[in-house]
């Protein structure tokens, strides 16, 4: 029997409804039965400590599911230490892309199955990072534009000054 059937197996009944209920499913084994109870296997996951339901889930720790988000942290971690980087050395595009990948793969992450809620808390917060960098780029370069012409030309005295 492969070992991925194996592992199906014993993480479905981590994820049905109610544990205390009986679920039947068509059951197509060498004993002729076609209905099975599962309220057997139901029992047993309730026994289960939590290590070995994460250990067993197909979102668990032995799966990509669980150690991309665990690693995507490692860009919002980024996104926030940038908020003490001066905002014209900021990249729109760069957080443009941030926040729409933060938005578009938090509603993703919601629709695929199995619904992954790490990376979806991941993704929201990437989303908030991009969005709070693009409002302080934006905010940045508006006030570039409202300063006057004499401010502006002591402004370039001043770097031409410091260039020399």
């Amino acid at each position: 029997m492969p070992a991925t059937t194996t592992l199906f197996r014993t993480a479905r009944p981590v994820f049905q409804q109610s544990v205390s209920r009986t679920v039947f499913r068509a059951n197509f084994s060498q004993t002729g039965r076609r209905f099975a109870s599962t309220t057997t296997q139901a029992g047993e996951a309730a026994q289960q400590s939590f290590f070995q339901r994460m250990w067993n889930s197909p979102v668990g720790l032995k799966t990509v599911h669980f150690w991309a988000p665990v690693m995507k942290w490692a860009i919002v971690i980024a996104g926030i230490t940038d908020f003490a980087r001066p905002a014209e050395k900021l990249s729109l595009t760069q957080n443009g892309a941030l926040t729409a990948t933060g938005l578009i793969w938090t509603r993703w992450c919601f629709v695929i199955t199995p619904k992954n809620y790490l990376l979806a808390a991941v993704n929201f917060f990437l989303g908030i990072v991009g969005i709070t960098q693009v409002a302080r780029i934006a905010i940045y370069r508006s006030s570039q534009k409202n300063l006057p012409a004499a401010v502006e030309s002591e402004a370039t005295q001043v770097k031409e000054a410091v260039k020399s």
